[in-house]
C-alpha cells in the first residue's frame, strides 16, 4: 500500500507536470517565432489568461514553438518519473533535476517550484525520521497523522482553484476584481500544500509505528 507522502507526491506532482504541458502548448501556440526575452508570457495575447498575466515563463532556447515542444516532452517525462518512480531512491533527486529543466524550457515558474517542493518531500518516502520521532511528541504525531486526508483534500481544492478554476470562474462569471482571486490562491496553494507534505509525514509515521508494534 502506497503512503501517505508518495501519495502526496505523486497528486501534486500530476497537477505540476499538467501545468508544465499547459504552458507549453501555449507557447507552440504562438508559432515558430523568437520569445521577447528570457522571460515572456506563455500565452501572449489570449484573453483567457490575462488573469494570469500571460502565465509567464522562461526559457534558454530563443524559439517559442521548440521551447513549447520541450516543455511537453520535459513535463511528459516528469509525470511518469513522479506516478511511478518517485519511492526510488532516486525519486526525489531526478524530480528535483527535472523541475530546474523544466523553469528552462519554459514550463513556467509555479509548476517547477512545486516540482522542487514535491522533489524535496520525496526524499523523504520510506525515511525513518529518527529526529522527529525524538524531538516531536507522539501525541501531536497522532494528531497530524488524522489531519493528513483534510489537508491533503484541502490543498487539491485550492490548487484545482487556481488553475483551472480562475480562469473559469473568471471567463464564466466575470469577476469585479479578478486579480484578487489570482493573488490570494497561490499562497493560500502552496501553505495548505506545506501543511499536506507535514501532515503526511506523521501518518507515514504512525503507520511504520503500528506495523513494527503488530
Amino acid at each position: 500500500m502506497k503512503g501517505a507522502t508518495r501519495i502526496t507526491v505523486s497528486t501534486f506532482g500530476i497537477v505540476a507536470g499538467l501545468a508544465g504541458i499547459e504552458h507549453g502548448l501555449g507557447e507552440i501556440w504562438q508559432g515558430n517565432v523568437a520569445p521577447d526575452g528570457v522571460v515572456f508570457e506563455s500565452w501572449a495575447g489570449s484573453e483567457l489568461f490575462e488573469i494570469l498575466a500571460g502565465e509567464p515563463a522562461m526559457s534558454i532556447v530563443p524559439n517559442l514553438l521548440v521551447t513549447g515542444i520541450l516543455a511537453i516532452l520535459v513535463s511528459a517525462a516528469f509525470l511518469v518519473w513522479v506516478t511511478r518512480f518517485v519511492h526510488t531512491r532516486l525519486g526525489g533527486p531526478v524530480l528535483i533535476g527535472l523541475s530546474v529543466i523544466l523553469l528552462l524550457v519554459g514550463g513556467g515558474f509555479g509548476p517547477p517550484v512545486l516540482g522542487l517542493i514535491l522533489g524535496l518531500a520525496a526524499t523523504r518516502i520510506g525515511a525513518p525520521f529518527t529526529w522527529s520521532r525524538e524531538h516531536v511528541p507522539a501525541g501531536v504525531r497522532r494528531v497530524a497523522g488524522r489531519l493528513w486526508p483534510w489537508l491533503y483534500a484541502a490543498s487539491l481544492i485550492a490548487w484545482l482553484s487556481l488553475l483551472p478554476g480562475t480562469i473559469l470562474v473568471n471567463h464564466f462569471v466575470a469577476l469585479r476584481d479578478p486579480y484578487l482571486m489570482a493573488m490570494v490562491l497561490p499562497p493560500v496553494a502552496f501553505a495548505s500544500l506545506a501543511l499536506a507534505i507535514l501532515t503526511a509525514f506523521a501518518r507515514d509515521m504512525r503507520r511504520r509505528d503500528e506495523s513494527v508494534a503488530g
